[in-house]
């Protein structure tokens, strides 16, 4: 059971979340035709009057940019301005997950993003560990990821997410909890709905931008530190044996955080992994607000 913060913003104002509710003939219900953010907040741990995001002006930013695919002009600012006030309304006191969403709001039922209407709305619930932080097995999905010449995956269309959703329901029916598709070059792209990063003789390597993955903004947050920490960092593509032979492999997201993978198919990993250890411990130093090099990444909220 989820446990949903009691205010959403729905048709331009905030309302609580048990009346935030669609018309069944809504358009984007029946066409994929939305996108959505995600963006994790906490109590400030030094201070129970005040709440911090993370890296609020890139997913702002980049809801923003996905808005621009459905013919929507959503400024950035506009997002971060009502974000915050959800914020405020809702006073948090755990760790929680906001999901910002664009999509198209009339009841018509031809399929276009011309002279329609489009609308905004924002929910949040409590949300703990994603995946299990002690680490995931993982198979090789059947599913293949989109390309983006065939939808645009620089932005999070709610569409795309069909193949997403078919590839993690296979893994964990075939006894797995995550799963990884291999992009229609047969490279390694993304996990289910996190970026994936290899470890080889120390260095960190991830699929590139070329490789049909989203832009991940933990993903970036995680390049950065790894590049302060002076560990090698390749972006190139990946082919599915480099997998097997890997020293440590991890999933990255702003769900997942850094998840650590145990196995993958058949190919166990070991338990010391230096690398994603230490990446973590810096990562969840700066989601705290405890890591100074980084206080531009975290939003502090007065919810006092």
């Amino acid at each position: 059971m989820h446990t949903f913060l009691p205010i959403a913003y729905f048709k331009n104002q905030f309302v609580p979340f048990a009346e935030a509710n669609l018309s069944i003939a809504t358009h984007a219900l029946h066409y994929g035709t939305g996108a959505f953010g995600g963006l994790r907040g906490i109590p400030n741990p030094e201070n129970s009057n005040q709440v911090l995001l993370f890296r609020l002006d890139r997913h702002c930013k980049r809801l923003s940019s996905s808005a621009k695919f459905l013919s929507y002009d959503l400024p950035a600012d506009k997002i971060e301005s009502i974000i915050t006030e959800f914020v405020k309304k809702n006073r948090p006191e755990r760790s929680f997950y906001i999901r910002p969403f664009v999509y198209t709001s009339d009841l018509g039922i031809a399929p276009r993003l011309h002279n329609i209407e489009k609308d905004f709305f924002v929910y949040g619930l409590e949300l703990g560990d994603y995946l299990s932080p002690e680490g995931v097995s993982c198979r090789i999905s059947s599913w293949y990821r989109q390309e983006d010449r065939s939808l645009p995956l620089r932005g999070k269309i709610s569409g795309a997410y069909i193949t997403s959703s078919l590839a993690k329901t296979e893994a964990v029916s075939s006894g797995f909890d995550e799963a990884i598709l291999l992009n229609s070059q047969g490279k390694v792209s993304e996990a289910s709905g996190m970026n994936i990063f290899v470890v080889r003789n120390g260095e960190l390597i991830t699929p590139g931008y070329d490789q049909d993955i989203l832009e991940g903004i933990t993903r970036d947050s995680i390049l950065t530190i790894a590049r302060d920490l002076e560990i090698k960092v390749v972006e190139r593509p990946v082919d599915k044996s480099e997998l097997f032979i890997a020293d440590e492999v991890f999933l990255s997201g702003t769900a997942a955080k850094i998840t650590p993978v145990k196995r993958i198919e058949t190919f166990e990993f070991g338990t010391t992994r230096p690398i994603t250890d230490r990446l973590r411990e810096v990562l969840t130093a700066v989601t705290e607000n405890r890591d100074e090099r980084y206080r531009e990444w975290v939003n502090t909220i007065d919810i006092g």
